[in-house]
């Protein structure tokens, strides 16, 4: 048995090791030294910053920004170490943070409101703390900010030999699974989510699939998801900068108490809960997150 999946494995290295052409017509910024994926939506009013979080790229925004640009300039870009961004390598929640704060000086963005989601909250959190004069607000989308829970603890590297063999060959046949993907997308994004069409299943796995793209998750994988202790999120507390807390009822990657927890830890206003939203709420609810999000602009334009 062990021969028979070592030589399939090395079978599907050898026959699926052509790298994709990243998309045509992407955008990239410099980022304090780092080479960052954007995109822009909207022409006017309150900036606002989008941070993706675990296994995400800049392009799940699309829902959520598309609402939101209506009357609001919205950016998101890929996480050093994620999406187009990511073969760049980087990863560390302090990359993360410095990589956020040379955005938003690179854009000259004036205070713009910051909306992380799930591992993007600590990204936030750590230019807020880095930087509170450039922030404008701060949201936590499906997400605690803290270094405990979902991703703790540190992971061993699959990119080495022997894994090497096994867990590329895992990874490329999960990538090429088009039944996989769409059951985990569903799970995460709920029964409101349209199932992914061919031009979806590509935002989510084209990524890992362009030069460098494996090596990036590989890594990634084998770090702790970002994240802070609960004394240094407390910090947030301190500052005066409008803060909230939203997360999607049915959001199984945290606990029932985690939303309530999160906004008394940072001094945010109530937690917001949407109705029938899973850990995707960006994607599944994106009308109930921008009332949410607008909500937070209104508080920040007035501070």
């Amino acid at each position: 048995m062990v021969v028979t999946v070592t030589v399939a494995a090395a079978l599907v290295d050898l026959t699926t090791g052509t790298p994709l052409p990243r998309p045509a017509g992407l955008t990239f910024v410099e980022a304090a030294g780092v080479h960052t994926r954007l995109v822009r939506w909207g022409e006017r009013g309150t900036p606002i910053v989008l941070v993706h979080g675990f296994a995400e790229n800049a392009q799940v925004w699309a829902p959520l920004a598309t609402h939101l640009s209506v009357d609001h300039v919205v950016y998101a870009y890929d996480v050093v170490g994620w999406g187009y961004t990511g073969q760049a390598g980087g990863g560390t929640k302090d990359d993360e943070v410095t990589q956020l704060v040379g955005l938003i000086a690179a854009l000259h963005l004036d205070r713009p409101v910051l909306v992380g989601h799930s591992a993007g909250a600590a990204a936030v959190a750590g230019a807020a703390l880095r930087a509170p004069d450039e922030v404008g607000g701060v949201m936590f989308l499906d997400g605690d900010g803290l270094d405990t829970g979902a991703g703790a603890g540190r992971r061993p590297d699959l990119s080495r030999a022997p894994w090497s063999l096994y867990s590329t060959a895992a990874l490329r046949l999960a990538l090429r699974s088009d039944a996989l993907l769409k059951k985990v997308y569903a799970a995460q994004c709920g029964p409101d989510c349209a199932p992914l069409d061919q031009a979806g299943l590509d935002v989510w796995r084209r990524p890992y699939r362009v030069a460098g793209g494996e090596a990036a998750l590989f890594k990634r994988l084998s770090q702790p998801v970002s994240g802070f202790t609960a004394d240094q999120l407390s910090r947030l507390a301190q500052l005066p900068l409008p803060k909230a807390v939203v997360f999607g009822q049915a959001d199984t990657v945290f606990s029932a108490t985690a939303p309530g927890e999160t906004a008394r830890l940072i001094g945010a206003t109530p937690a917001t809960i949407v109705p029938g939203g899973r850990h995707l709420t960006m994607v599944g609810e994106p009308a109930a997150v921008a009332v949410a999000v607008r909500e937070l602009c209104a508080r920040a334009e007035a501070a």
